[in-house]
């Protein structure tokens, strides 16, 4: 709560009291306020960076086999023209459910190996896989290029 030192009300007019009584003023004073929040906003600034520091850590290897690759994979690939191919046939897009029928013997819960080309954009790779799960093919792997070197 502030106070205003000298005779006069916020009115202008003389206060009843003595002239050295002291007046409530009805205004806050922001200025601490903003002060405070300048302070803050520099230290979280300061201190935000300091807390993405990468930590190293060095994880224990695994005990697990890796899963065994089937002897022969059925691969499904997408070609830059967008043409299919099942193995290395090339099928119809309504044609990819009966050949894939014929590959696998009619086992729906046999692995899928899907690969494409860079240049088939994510919604046609999308399409083909949406044509794998109405075939009933639930299990599809991606096949990519290992990045390391």
């Amino acid at each position: 709560m502030a106070a205003k030192l000298g005779g006069r009300s916020l009115s202008g007019l003389r206060s009843r009291g003595a002239p050295d009584d002291l007046d409530v003023t009805h205004e806050i004073n922001v200025t601490p306020f903003i002060d405070v929040m300048l302070v803050l906003l520099i230290i979280f600034m300061v201190a935000a960076p300091l807390a993405t520091v990468d930590i190293g850590v060095d994880l224990p290897a695994t005990a697990a086999e890796p899963a065994p690759r089937p002897d022969q994979p059925i691969f499904v690939t997408v070609k830059p023209d967008l043409s299919i191919a099942v193995g290395e046939d090339v099928v119809a897009r309504d044609g990819l459910g009966s050949s894939l029928d014929a590959a696998t013997k009619g086992r729906k819960d046999e692995r899928i190996y899907l690969r494409a080309d860079k240049a088939v954009s994510y919604g046609d790779l999308m399409d083909v896989m949406n044509t794998l799960r109405n075939a009933g093919y639930l299990k599809v792997a991606l096949v990519g290029l290992d990045g390391r070197s």
